[in-house]
């Protein structure tokens, strides 16, 4: 796999967030730890919607796909970044670096849609209780997970290939702990205008859109909720909404304001660091979010645990 134009690149150099020697052993732990939290919160997440068949409803099918998307979210670029540090390499192929860009954007463009789904189930479940078990039947939440996935991998290919056509000048540094597809892009020497425009249409449609949706459809629920008489009936009907809205705010006000620092700041260092919040840290709380104010989750995962307890000892006996 070689850049276009014949231009033969056969590396990049990950400048990752700090290249103080001393500061590498904390950022190794740090990350060692965010990214076995993350993978540990989400496995559990799983495990429980699975293990328990109360938590067999649309909602907690989309939220399952989330968890196993942020695991692979994360997972695209933590562990090269601690085998760099570990190893005191920062190289990385132009092949390691053109997958690794491929599914990180494939698994944040999946996170994006995902997250729009649980807007649009919540959206039914409180303004359409009446019929939301018809409405989200099992083919359309079977559809809606396969659509977000194909649309994600297809954005993502489309961006891949874009990619593919540029050509790089030697001794590229990338000031980054991953491949990002913005500093892919401007880094390339050949003329990169459609590449560009291709990228922002594509966060334009694919992250701006969504986020509309998600408004539009919290808007109705903020209309549904006000027109229930009792409070018991409207904290009820809010708090199956609470943890994803946490999450939806999270996810684009980090998201944001990773693209607000770095246009303010014009250092691609700071941008690094500020976009750990939406990389890293964002996939790491969901798992948090999620269980922390919802009962049913809580509830599944002390059985969980308490089944392993039980199982530990009938295993030694």
């Amino acid at each position: 796999m070689e850049p276009g134009n014949g231009t033969q690149i056969s590396e990049f150099l990950l400048l990752g967030l700090s290249e103080a020697p001393e500061l590498q052993p904390v950022l190794f732990g740090l990350f060692l730890c965010m990214y076995l939290i993350t993978v540990l919160g989400n496995l559990l997440i799983i495990l429980a919607v699975s293990s328990n068949s109360h938590l067999h409803t649309p909602m907690y099918f989309f939220l399952s796909n989330l968890s196993l998307a942020d695991i692979c979210f994360i997972s695209t670029t933590i562990p090269k970044m601690l085998l760099n540090i570990q190893t005191l390499n920062k190289a990385i192929t132009y092949a390691e670096c053109l997958t690794q860009m491929y599914f990180f954007v494939l698994f944040a463009v999946l996170d994006i849609l995902l997250l729009t789904v649980i807007a649009y189930d919540r959206f039914v479940a409180i303004c359409h209780p009446l019929h939301y078990t018809v409405i989200m039947n099992p083919q359309l939440c079977g559809l809606l997970v396969l659509v977000s996935w194909v649309t994600s991998s297809l954005y993502s290919l489309l961006q891949s290939l874009m990619v593919l056509q540029l050509s790089f000048c030697a001794g590229l540094e990338i000031p980054h702990f991953f491949c990002e597809l913005n500093q892919m892009i401007q880094l390339a020497c050949s003329d990169n205008f459609l590449e560009n425009i291709v990228m922002y249409f594509g966060i334009g449609m694919l992250g701006g859109g969504p986020f509309v949706g998600i408004l539009y459809s919290y808007s109705k629920i903020v209309s549904s909720i006000r027109a229930i008489p009792s409070a018991q009936g409207k904290y009820k009907a809010f708090s199956t909404c609470a943890s994803h809205l946490s999450v939806v705010s999270l996810f684009y006000s980090t998201s944001l304001g990773v693209y607000l620092s770095s246009a303010g700041t014009h250092s691609s260092q700071s941008s690094a660091t500020a976009s750990v919040m939406y990389t890293v840290v964002t996939p790491m709380l969901n798992p948090f979010i999620y269980s922390l104010r919802n009962r049913d989750i809580k509830g599944a995962l002390r059985r969980l645990v308490g089944m392993a307890a039980i199982k530990e000892p009938l295993s030694l006996g």
